[in-house]
């Protein structure tokens, strides 16, 4: 696993060892920002369910300028930790091991963040999980400009939108399926 594009690439990430997680391949993370991006100029990211990290590095290494991680198994965020400071990232970063529920909690509260990208790939058996999303977008955390990035296994179908953020693509990579959601002009979309 590594940091696929921009002032980091090709930075080697530490994966957790075991079941626990589920690193989201180069391969699939080279597409997401494909998709997503593929580069940034400046905007706040939201990496939930962090595992690693990977994703959140990702989007900094391409331009984003400061991104929330939030991953509440404690090796995981020890990880996040140590691939945040190899990455030389410490001065961009909130790192908080805390439940995905109760940190979206947290951060509908705060006045000083809203999402210019939101990065979400809970364990696939949790499916209510992705309600999250529907909480930010409530609340007025993410940017009618930003982009919300739902991994999800196969099996599960999302809703074709999150009030005004709309399914634009979905593309699937063997048991993974990567859902991209935006604010469309009326006709856009799937």
């Amino acid at each position: 696993m590594r940091v696929v594009a921009g002032d980091r690439k090709g930075m080697p990430l530490k994966a957790l060892p075991g079941n626990n997680t589920r690193p989201t391949t180069d391969k699939v993370k080279e597409s997401i920002f494909n998709m997503i991006g593929p580069f940034f100029d400046g905007g706040v990211a939201l990496d939930l369910f962090a595992g690693s990290g990977g994703l959140g590095l990702e989007a900094l290494s391409r331009g984003i300028e400061r991104t929330i991680f939030v991953e509440k198994d404690r090796k995981a965020f020890s990880i996040v930790k140590e691939n945040v400071a190899k990455c030389r990232y410490d001065d961009q970063v909130e790192i908080f091991c805390n439940d995905a529920v109760r940190a979206v909690k947290a951060l509908v509260k705060r006045e000083d963040v809203v999402f210019d990208v939101v990065l979400f790939d809970p364990p696939y058996h949790k499916v209510d999980y992705y309600d999250l999303v529907r909480v930010l977008i409530d609340h007025g955390k993410v940017d009618d400009k930003g982009v919300i990035m739902c991994e999800h296994a196969n099996d599960v179908t999302l809703p074709k939108a999150y009030g005004p953020f709309t399914c634009v693509r979905r593309e699937t990579y063997g048991s993974t399926v990567v859902s991209i959601y935006r604010v469309t002009q009326q006709g856009e979309g799937e």
